[in-house]
């Protein structure tokens, strides 16, 4: 499910403001965690692919090379729940100056 990345991070970004008051720490949070998941798997297919199964043989920039990032659920894993909690953020934050 495309939007299963994005209900959790909203979910993570929800909870984190109702305790800190803050929607852009829940927003940072939730994204790091999802970017950061996004990015070790990137790394495992790196070493899998090119690395020769040894993590030592992978560049820094293994996680960034586009051949590891052939499916569009790979994207869609880290761009939804930015996306998404920004926006949220940036609503909530606009909501209250009115």
């Amino acid at each position: 499910m495309y939007l299963e990345h994005l209900l959790l991070a909203l979910a993570v970004q929800v909870l984190v403001a109702r305790l800190t008051g803050n929607w852009w720490t829940g927003a940072a949070l939730a994204s790091a965690y999802f970017i950061g998941r996004e990015a070790a798997q990137a790394e495992y297919r790196w070493i899998e692919q090119f690395g020769h199964g040894l993590r030592a043989n992978m560049p820094w920039w293994g996680p960034f090379d586009l051949r590891v990032w052939p499916k569009l659920d790979q994207w869609i894993d880290w761009i939804g729940p930015l996306v998404g909690t920004c926006a949220l953020a940036w609503l909530m934050t606009r909501k209250r100056r009115f």
